[in-house]
């Protein structure tokens, strides 16, 4: 199982890193999730207006910012803040998380949980927005340029491999085309896509077709 923790708001067109045992364990914190986070969906911020966001004290916020830039997560932003206020955003490029190593390594399988659930926690909090708030306080433009799309079919996993490349390479070139730009009229925008297996269902066999 593979997981890509995509940053779409970088200037930069580097194709990431793939997180190792080690970067994985320094990821495993709920609040370093949601640094990532805002820092992926919002751009730079210093560690006192990231604890206002996320309603943590600046300390905390300066803590996890420091063990993320040891692991390559997050860089500080050159020629902006002093010695005492430092910025602070994403190295650019996507995290992947998953593979061969990871998903045979009990230690790497319990890190990958704790930073999923924490980021599906997100994604599914962006939903509940759209769903709750965005009738009433996005403009119209905005509510007929958002979708929520889902579909169920029968396919062999040898098809879900095929649609996920297509899908990534697809947002991938549309973020590559968007990515750092700033013009009216742009707002923080997210793209969510998941595809996968109904765990309660089950694989047909031949006898199942015959």
């Amino acid at each position: 199982m593979q997981c890509y923790l995509c940053d779409m708001t970088s200037t930069d067109t580097t194709d990431g890193r793939v997180a190792d045992l080690d970067g994985l364990k320094a990821l495993a914190h709920p609040l370093r999730v949601q640094i990532i986070e805002a820092l992926s969906t919002y751009g730079a911020h210093t560690a006192s207006t990231l604890g206002e966001r996320l309603g943590e004290s600046s300390g905390a916020t300066s803590y996890h910012l420091r063990q993320l830039e040891k692991h390559g997560y997050v860089r500080e932003v050159e020629g902006r803040g002093t010695a005492r206020e430092r910025w602070w955003e994403r190295t650019p490029g996507p995290i992947t998380m998953g593979g061969p190593e990871l998903d045979q390594s009990e230690a790497g399988k319990q890190a990958s949980r704790v930073i999923m659930r924490e980021w599906l926690h997100h994604r599914e909090a962006g939903v509940r927005d759209i769903v709750e708030r965005g009738m009433t306080e996005l403009a119209e433009r905005w509510q007929h340029s958002t979708m929520l799309h889902s579909a169920s079919v029968h396919v062999t996993a040898e098809q879900l491999h095929e649609l996920n490349e297509q899908i990534f390479d697809l947002v991938s070139q549309f973020a590559a085309e968007h990515r750092g730009q700033r013009v009216v009229g742009s707002r923080p925008v997210q793209i969510q896509y998941f595809a996968f297996p109904v765990l309660d269902g089950h694989e047909i066999t031949e006898e199942d077709a015959s």
